[in-house]
């Protein structure tokens, strides 16, 4: 299976991108498609984790606007859990450090990599690498405002039993992607991570 760019235009260039591209592919009969012409947003790739404490059995979730969801159900303020984006020369595992002080003002101690997905491969290229973090919530302000001001960003900490945050995913509250896909693999591991972390 191979696949053939025959051209390449840059449509807009802003904070984001959006290319258009000219293109064909390999048919699972082996044969060639004809041209086909489609347009991908570039945002980057990013990163994101889910604080856990494994001693309360709690986790941080942050409230912020998003553009993106203002004709959604439940409205633009969205529960997520800490991301950001992948800078030249920076790992993921270094992002998530970096933007768990600055959205949610606390330290993520030993971090397990869940899985590395790709958001919306018919419209994006942007792929995001998921890990549950180790924090110690006593340190954390619940209700506390972060973000970086020069971005315009208006962040709030939220802290709460897993049991509760999965009722919350399970009534529809949680809509983000990176959190649903997060939640659900601690539901499924909890167990095994408590006794890692605990016994560390």
């Amino acid at each position: 299976m191979d696949f053939e760019i025959q051209e390449k235009t840059i449509c807009f260039q802003g904070f984001f991108r959006l290319e258009r591209y000219r293109l064909r592919h390999h048919k699972f009969n082996g044969e060639w498609s004809r041209s086909i012409t489609r347009e991908l947003f570039e945002r980057g790739h990013a990163a994101a984790v889910l604080p856990y404490d494994p001693q309360t059995d709690e986790v941080l979730l942050i409230e912020q606007f998003r553009a993106g969801a203002m004709s959604a159900p439940g409205g633009p303020w969205l529960l997520e859990i800490v991301a950001g984006v992948i800078e030249t020369g920076e790992t993921p595992e270094q992002v998530v450090t970096r933007e768990s002080i600055e959205e949610a003002g606390c330290q993520i101690g030993d971090l397990i990599p869940l899985y590395d997905y790709l958001v919306s491969p018919g419209g994006t290229t942007e792929r995001i690498a998921l890990f549950c973090g180790r924090v110690a919530v006593k340190t954390i302000k619940a209700g506390a405002i972060h973000g970086n001001h020069e971005e315009d960003e208006d962040i709030r900490v939220h802290v709460m039993p897993l049991g509760e945050a999965v009722s919350l995913l399970s009534g529809g509250r949680i809509v983000s992607a990176s959190a649903i896909i997060a939640l659900q693999w601690l539901v499924l591991n909890r167990d095994a991570v408590r006794q890692r972390w605990l016994l560390e």
